[in-house]
């Protein structure tokens, strides 16, 4: 992270086997943002976030604050492959195991 505008966009996107070019596309904006947000230099804004973080398959928040390669990428790449219709019912089920371990 660099910048007046610190974030982990470019972590994010390589971390997602993605060039700037194609996230530019997928987001509908020019390479030349993809660079700037990336670098700091300007700041990531609710504009742009939610389809950014959706290109990603990741949250607006975890593309600010975490680095992909801090996180169990193992979970990620599983939530990633989980299609978002059925993340709710996920979610649900992630927190029964959360409360009762293997006993549920």
């Amino acid at each position: 992270m660099s910048g007046e505008h610190p974030n982990h966009l470019a972590a994010w996107r390589q971390f997602r086997h993605m060039t700037q070019e194609e996230l530019a596309e997928a987001v509908g904006c020019s390479v030349a943002s993809i660079g700037h947000w990336e670098t700091g230099a300007r700041k990531l804004t609710s504009k742009w976030l939610p389809a950014i973080a959706k290109a990603l398959n990741t949250t607006p928040g975890y593309i600010l604050d975490h680095d992909p390669n801090d996180l169990p990428t193992a979970i990620l790449d599983i939530w990633a492959s989980i299609p978002e219709a059925d993340q709710p019912k996920a979610i649900e089920m992630l927190k029964v195991f959360a409360r009762t371990g293997t006993k549920g």
